[in-house]
């Protein structure tokens, strides 16, 4: 894939999270999946999307209004093992959400960096942090594949379905491991696949910016982890995730073909 090629990915996926970010921000009717696909169900009851995917009623509840938008495929921050102190870097951090989570258990000693490529998230983020008195979180606009943080300044990188949509995974975690301190460690949670795409979902851009075309397989994950140097490499599948990822599009029965996964991994010492 040339230059050209990850642009073009990197502005639908960027326009597609525009909309998403601007079409609930005076919490309209709809949900966040207007007009077809994301990495979310179709009602406009976020926290019952949310819960689904691992969140708690008390994470649920402990955020501000407006920064869970119903994205992702799991709770990064619950598989994080955060300590108090922590520096925290969320891959893709959209309205804040997971980064407010982590920033409560990082706590005032801690700080939590979150990092969109979408303008209109990173607003959003902001002002969320702001009315909910997160004076340990910072929001930086960038790319996921070129972090706007110093070498060797992070404990902890997590991630909510985002990597799968990168057109370089490599260059995202060769970033990753750059970024993090020694013994600094990764906890994503992404969607991977199992089987083939069929071709006519792998060259749709709806359903890459949907977290489905974009995704990589476990072995491939694996490579490009070991190929940034990553140590302690574990890959979990999420069987469960199917019954939420069937929805994404609905008759395509897309849970054939992929399925969230937990991924941690750790930089050596």
């Amino acid at each position: 894939m040339n230059q050209v090629q990850n642009d073009e990915i990197r502005q639908h996926v960027r326009s597609r999270y525009k909309q998403i970010a601007l079409y609930n921000e005076n919490e309209s009717d709809a949900g966040c999946c207007a007009p077809a696909i994301s990495c979310c169900d179709t009602p406009r009851d976020f926290n019952d999307i949310s819960s689904k995917l691992g969140y708690s009623n008390d994470e649920l509840t402990s955020v501000p209004e407006g920064a869970n938008l119903g994205l992702g495929c799991g709770n990064p921050q619950a598989i994080a093992s955060l300590q108090a102190g922590e520096v925290v870097v969320d891959l893709g951090s959209g309205g804040g959400f997971d980064s407010f989570l982590a920033a409560k258990q990082v706590g005032d000693s801690g700080k939590v960096i979150g990092v969109d490529m979408t303008p209109e998230m990173i607003s959003r983020a902001r002002g969320n942090a702001l009315r909910g008195g997160y004076a340990n979180t910072e929001f930086r606009l960038g790319e996921i594949e070129h972090l706007p943080i110093s070498d060797d300044s992070v404990n902890v990188i997590i991630s909510n379905c985002v990597i799968n949509l990168s057109p370089d995974k490599q260059q995202v975690f060769n970033e990753a491991i750059r970024v993090l301190k020694p013994g600094g460690r990764l906890a994503i949670s992404d969607i991977v696949t199992t089987a083939a795409l069929p071709e006519e979902i792998k060259q749709d851009m709806d359903s890459l910016a949907g977290c489905i075309s974009g995704a990589s397989s476990i072995d491939e994950i694996q490579i490009i982890l070991e190929d940034s140097g990553f140590v302690d490499i574990v890959i979990e599948p999420k069987d469960e995730s199917k019954a939420f990822i069937r929805k994404w599009i609905p008759g395509a029965q897309v849970d054939q073909y992929i399925v969230s996964a937990v991924i941690k991994a750790a930089k050596a010492l």
